[in-house]
């Protein structure tokens, strides 16, 4: 239905609608566009979104076999053994959402969850000296994890206990701790966790990224904590869920919603140049020959290279793999989620597994 609403909007309007005059114009259909472009629509904003791709998405996109190999595959075809290209979804962008997140709550906020479904993932894993873990968020969990001897899990508990309880507005559950002063590394050495312990509690259940947020307030990670704990406590197996379909589903969510108040899309329509007025403040777009007038421009950050407004300062690293049986010692979880720690493996950045299947709509069974 939003391929058909989204397309025919465009059959309306495209003749006359790169002639007209646009309260914003958003370049690409990736998460953070099309949700701007969907509140913007329903604020009652003129919004005209185009994309260079002819799927939406952008980097956020959810594509299947045949577009993987056309986009990836270096000329090669998808092998026949992997079945109908139809029956996979696979993310640009992999990446699952916390149940009790900002995500979730925007969505319902939008009522675009009316054009969504969801399904928990199965598990949530970390990787320690060549082992996979459950990571333990429960005290149960704690006194049988594989991850620590016994003494440090009676300490991690009391941690466990301490991140639970407490609250920012009651001095009585912070024990004497002023975790706007105090740094997370303070904390964690008042609770004598030992190094180990303390990677799985930043990198897995916190979620940073690297160990710079040792050395920053203790409020930062005991309320990451507090929200792995509640997102977890949602639906009990993990904190995490997921769009049926793919990741995809939520920016073409946030485009439905933007086209079904006014908003027009164009796919496959080509961004030549971005124009400016004498005083250098954005006045339209020209694609193919026409210029659409606006107020505003919101974009992907690739679309503004060419006027050196943005600059590449890193790139991330993604693999993709197509496999016939669950991840080992995951406890066969058709879904899950394995981080692997920097430490662990000597890097900068953590590392992060997403396991998907057909289960989530994204790949034939088997």
């Amino acid at each position: 239905v939003l391929h058909l609403l989204a397309r025919d909007s465009q059959r309306r309007t495209l003749s006359a609608g790169m002639d007209d005059e646009y309260d914003v114009i958003v370049l690409g259909t990736g998460m953070k566009d099309t949700l701007l472009s969907g509140l913007m629509s329903v604020a009652g904003k003129k919004v005209l979104h185009m994309d260079r791709n002819g799927y939406y998405g952008g980097e956020s996109a959810s594509l299947n076999l045949n577009q993987m190999f056309e986009k990836y595959g270096g000329g090669e075809k998808p092998p026949v053994e992997l079945g109908s290209s139809r029956d996979y979804n696979v993310d640009l962008i992999p990446k699952f959402m916390m149940a009790s997140g900002k995500l979730v709550r925007m969505l319902l906020y939008s009522k675009t969850t009316h054009y969504l479904e969801f399904k928990q993932i199965d598990g949530s894993f970390v990787y320690k000296k060549g082992a996979v873990y459950k990571v333990p968020v429960t005290e149960t969990e704690a006194l049988g994890s594989g991850l620590m001897g016994l003494f440090e899990k009676r300490r991690f508990r009391n941690f466990l206990i301490y991140v639970q309880n407490y609250k920012e507005k009651e001095p009585s559950t912070h024990k004497g701790h002023d975790l706007t002063r105090m740094s997370a590394s303070e904390l964690i050495k008042d609770f004598g966790l030992q190094d180990e312990t303390v990677d799985f509690i930043g990198h897995a259940i916190a979620l940073f990224h690297n160990d710079e947020y040792l050395n920053k307030p203790a409020a930062e990670l005991v309320k990451r904590c507090q929200l792995y704990s509640l997102s977890l406590a949602q639906y009990g197996k993990s904190p995490y869920i997921y769009p049926l379909y793919g990741l995809g589903e939520l920016p073409q969510a946030f485009s439905r919603l933007s086209a079904v108040h006014g908003g027009v899309y164009m796919l496959n329509k080509k961004v030549d140049k971005i124009e400016y007025d004498e005083n250098g403040r954005v006045c339209g777009v020209t694609s193919e020959g026409e210029t659409a007038k606006c107020k505003m421009v919101i974009g992907d950050p690739s679309y503004f290279l060419a006027d050196g407004k943005v600059k590449q300062v890193g790139q991330v690293i993604r693999m993709v793999c197509i496999m016939s049986h669950p991840v080992p010692n995951t406890n066969n979880s058709d879904s899950c989620q394995i981080i692997i720690p920097q430490n662990q493996i000597g890097r900068k950045n953590d590392i992060y597994i997403t396991c998907l299947g057909a289960a989530n709509s994204v790949a034939p069974a088997g």
